[in-house]
């Protein structure tokens, strides 16, 4: 007997294909009778990494661990926006609701594999869906980091779109 699928984590980068692969996490829902839960993991960004190579840059006033935190808080606010305005795109085009078969969206700080593994265990998912944009055979590979290191640790189907 198959296990049931109740709830799918769709995990997205934001990128044009991982958006493609939310058509395929809303026809498995609709199929299985599921809610979808969306992650963006937002990684941690260096002080330093927006800097070109050997440029000058005078240096920025401290900024308050207030505005920080306010400014993490809109840009989550404006992401779940975003992910939720495309839910509502891809309803449109599937002539059916999609946006109903998402039960929450998350966005998280932190590194991407590890904030998948935490939601699929916080939430109960069943199936993990996300897509890759690997560069192919000539580099070695044709999964991204993200989704092989998943699919090499997980015990969770994987639905992994490329």
């Amino acid at each position: 007997m198959l296990p049931q699928i109740k709830r799918i984590l769709y995990a997205t980068d934001l990128t044009k294909n991982s958006s493609y692969a939310f058509y395929f996490a809303a026809d498995l829902a609709r199929t299985h009778g599921a809610k979808i839960i969306i992650l963006h993991c937002v990684g941690k960004i260096s002080p330093g990494a927006h800097r070109a190579p050997g440029a000058t840059y005078e240096p920025m006033p401290p900024i308050s661990q207030d505005a920080k935190d306010r400014k993490a808080q809109e840009n989550i606010v404006e992401i779940k926006r975003r992910l939720e305005e495309f839910s509502r795109k891809v309803e449109s085009q599937f002539g059916s609701p999609s946006a109903s078969l998402v039960s929450e969206t998350i966005v998280k700080s932190g590194h991407a594999v590890e904030e998948i593994f935490n939601a699929t265990n916080e939430k109960g998912c069943d199936l993990i869906v996300l897509g890759t944009h690997g560069k192919g055979w000539l580099q070695g590979t044709s999964l991204g980091s993200v989704a092989r290191s998943v699919l090499e640790r997980t015990r969770k189907p994987v639905f992994v779109i490329p």
